[in-house]
């Protein structure tokens, strides 16, 4: 078809607006206009076809609609610790994808990006605390990647609240519950002992600086303390993330109802059923508990906090003290060098080469020298008297001498 089309624009005359070019492009437009026609037609297949979703075998591999498997053998592997609902745990490695499938949730689910999560779903409740990864269910817990020696309490507690601990206040809840509660507690727990190390090492730091009798200030301990002030600064950007987290979720009431799994897929989430009424009043108790806690930790260190910028205060009054300790004590030197030196310009005098009726008195050295030191000394004391007087005040203030602009 292309030959024929070829001949009839050869035919015509090449000095219109299109000239040679615009032949080329025509005849290369059908050749290729045929190539995919034929093509088309040996997939056995319609244009319909292909919009109502058959897919031609010559398309190209990159739009294939089948899951790459390369991809999904090289997705992350979990070390995974799960508890079922009577305590008991296993260890096994799982990939993202299989957990995701397992559990319902997506992909970008389990990123864990963020230092703090606590993000309610349909069937789980994903939940990061700086190295904890966590996901709770209906059924069992699931704690992703375990450091034995870090997290073998949480472990522990885990363990303990699954079986039945009595003295829980949600052992008669869901397991959603318990398994909330034993993360949040083992969270706040950790917290405040590294707290409770923190706190008595500043002050510490902060008694050795303030102490009055050092005339100087020992530079390898302000060192320490702005250490100290910066770990003082992350913890408490830690311990900020976890309130903000409880707290956006205490603030909605949809947020209080999500956390409740048991109630979403047994569909008993009516405003009228007391289960679900008495479950989301203790969800929200458990989650105001702990918010509570921590505003408590956030306390005790706006606390140091203030009381480093107090020591700090102290510190400089106190090298502002010595400051002017030697700044006096300068003065003073200085005062005494002038009187010094506006006395022995007698002594100069005297000592030129030049003759005078006093080198035969016997007397003339000492009285020029006893008027010398006495001049200075006198000299030095009104110097020193004029620089420690009180300078009076212009005008003594009062209440009397107050009248009001109206008057």
């Amino acid at each position: 078809m292309a030959a024929p089309v070829g001949i009839f624009l050869c035919r015509r005359n090449f000095s219109g607006t299109a000239g040679f070019p615009g032949v080329v492009f025509s005849i290369l437009r059908h050749k290729r206009q045929d190539d995919f026609d034929q093509r088309w037609k040996n997939t056995g297949c319609s244009r319909r076809q292909f919009c109502h979703g058959h897919v031609p075998d010559f398309l190209p591999k990159r739009l294939s609609l089948e899951p790459d498997k390369k991809l999904a053998a090289s997705a992350p592997i979990f070390r995974a610790v799960k508890f079922g609902a009577d305590g008991r745990h296993t260890r096994f490695d799982i990939r993202k994808p299989a957990l995701c499938q397992e559990l319902g949730l997506q992909v970008r689910d389990l990123r864990f990006q963020q230092q703090t999560i606590l993000q309610p779903r349909d069937t789980a409740i994903i939940i990061r605390m700086e190295e904890i990864k966590a996901i709770v269910s209906p059924d069992c817990v699931y704690i992703l990647d375990p450091e034995e020696p870090r997290d073998k309490i949480l472990l522990g507690e885990l363990k303990t609240q699954l079986e039945g601990d009595n003295s829980s206040p949600v052992a008669h809840l869901p397991l959603e519950f318990k398994g909330l509660e034993a993360i949040l507690n083992y969270r706040i727990s950790s917290l405040k002992k590294e707290l409770d190390v923190l706190e008595p090492a500043i002050l510490q730091v902060l008694t050795d600086l303030v102490e009055p009798s050092f005339m100087s200030l020992d530079r390898s301990k302000l060192r320490v303390l702005l250490q100290y002030r910066k770990s003082l600064t992350e913890f408490q950007t830690d311990v900020r993330e976890y309130v903000e987290v409880l707290t956006d979720i205490l603030d909605y009431d949809e947020s209080i109802e999500g956390m409740c799994l048991t109630d979403k897929i047994t569909n008993n989430m009516s405003d009228g059923k007391p289960d679900h009424l008495r479950h989301v009043d203790e969800m929200e108790l458990l989650l105001e508990n702990c918010l509570g806690r921590a505003e408590d930790i956030v306390n005790r260190v706006a606390e140091v906090k203030d009381l480093i910028e107090d020591s700090e205060q102290i510190i400089f009054m106190n090298l502002d003290s010595h400051r002017n300790v030697m700044m006096r004590l300068n003065v003073q030197l200085t005062m005494g060098t002038f009187s010094i030196a506006l006395f022995g310009m007698m002594g100069t005098a005297f000592g030129m080469n030049l003759l005078s009726s006093l080198e035969e008195d016997p007397k003339a050295f000492w009285i020029i020298t006893g008027v010398m030191f006495a001049g200075c000394g006198l000299l030095w004391r009104r110097l020193l008297w004029f620089l420690g007087r009180e300078v009076p005040p212009t005008r003594k203030w009062s209440w009397k001498n107050f009248k009001p602009s109206g008057q």
